[in-house]
């Protein structure tokens, strides 16, 4: 099999992109530090339609050389906007109609392959720092807590990993 070169993939350019119409997901970025990984969820944002990603805290915006190595453009295509406090974004969404998902491993969560999206409702998905995931007062005001299962020895996958896997999944049922 021969690999496909670039302009056989057909991809949009940056304006047609933006254009598109996107799913209704937003991605809210709790207090992540490094650069690299918010550039691979702008990345992995860009590749599945995401509507917005949503910085918050420590997380870096662009513009960044770090964040465009690993986004390699997408800073530019997504839609994003920060925030200083992470529940002032809930809040932000919750009041435009968003249900609130964040990403963590906790009592009474939803493994992420049994949860149901529904194509009436628009969905805000928070992943969190790298160390200390989604702090505990943003899980708190969630609608629904989201767990990647594991079975490995390690507690959890990389922040961009995981967000790149509740993208997918919300993309599959959505798109």
């Amino acid at each position: 099999m021969d690999k496909k070169r670039i302009w056989e993939l057909g991809r949009d350019n940056a304006e047609t992109y933006r254009e598109k119409k996107k799913l209704p997901v937003v991605l809210v970025v709790d207090n992540v530090r490094s650069l690299n990984n918010i550039g691979a969820m702008f990345r992995t944002a860009d590749a599945f339609l995401v509507e917005q990603v949503v910085l918050c805290g420590i997380s870096s915006t662009p513009p960044s050389p770090e964040i465009h190595k690993t986004a390699l453009g997408a800073e530019d295509t997504v839609r994003w906007s920060y925030y200083h406090d992470t529940m002032e974004a809930i809040d932000t969404l919750r009041a435009n109609g968003y249900r609130i998902c964040c990403l963590e491993q906790v009592k009474g969560s939803i493994e992420l392959q049994k949860f149901k999206v529904s194509n009436a409702e628009k969905y805000a998905i928070i992943v969190g720092n790298e160390v200390d995931g989604v702090d505990q007062l943003v899980v708190d005001a969630s609608d629904v807590a989201l767990e990647i299962p594991q079975y490995g020895t390690k507690h959890s996958l990389n922040v961009s990993v995981s967000a790149a896997l509740s993208l997918w999944h919300f993309f599959l049922q959505l798109k």
